[in-house]
C-alpha cells in the first residue's frame, strides 16, 4: 500500500517510529515531513499529505501532532479527505468500517508508540463496511463537490 506521512514538531518521534513499521510492513512511505522538533505550523505538513490522497498518489494518509486534532481539521479541508482523529484501536477501526477513513491523525501527546502501532495496522487492514454506510459517505462527498469554491 502507499502511504503518505506527515506532521508538525510534536509528532516527529512519533511518525519516524511508525514510518520505521510501514517499511517492516512491506509499505512504501513517503514522508512530506517535518522531520525536526523545531517549532512549525501542521497545515503545512498536513495538507500536502492530503493533497497526495486526494490526487491519488497514495491509497492512505497518517499525520502527527501534539493531538491530532488541528492536524485533522487542515486535511479535512481538502476535497475528497475523510481524515478521523484516533485514539485507540476502536476509534481506528470504526473510522475505516463506518467512515471510510482515508486519513488518520494521531496525537503523539495522547497516545503512546505501541497503541499508535496497533492503530496503524488496525487502520490498514479494516475494509469500509459499506452497506448502510455508502449513502452518507455520498452526502458528505456531494456536499463537498457543491460547495468547493
Amino acid at each position: 500500500m502507499r502511504i503518505v506521512i506527515g506532521g508538525d514538531h510534536a509528532g516527529v518521534l512519533l511518525k519516524a517510529e511508525i514510518a520505521r513499521l510501514l517499511l517492516e510492513l512491506g509499505h512504501e512511505v513517503r514522508d512530506v515531513g517535518t522531520n525536526s522538533p523545531e517549532p512549525v505550523d501542521y497545515p503545512d505538513y498536513c495538507i500536502p499529505v492530503a493533497e497526495a490522497v486526494s490526487r491519488g498518489e497514495a491509497d492512505r494518509g497518517i499525520i502527527f501532532g501534539g493531538t491530532g486534532n488541528g492536524e485533522a481539521m487542515a486535511a479535512n479541508k481538502v476535497l475528497g479527505i475523510r481524515c478521523a482523529v484516533v485514539h485507540d484501536v476502536t476509534t481506528a477501526r470504526l473510522a475505516r468500517f463506518h467512515n471510510d477513513a482515508n486519513m488518520i491523525a494521531l496525537g503523539a501527546r495522547i497516545v503512546g508508540s505501541e497503541v499508535a502501532k496497533e492503530i496503524v495496522r488496525t487502520f490498514l487492514t479494516t475494509p469500509f463496511e459499506g452497506g448502510r454506510h455508502v449513502p452518507r459517505i455520498e452526502k458528505i462527498a456531494r456536499y463537498e463537490r457543491e460547495h468547493r469554491k
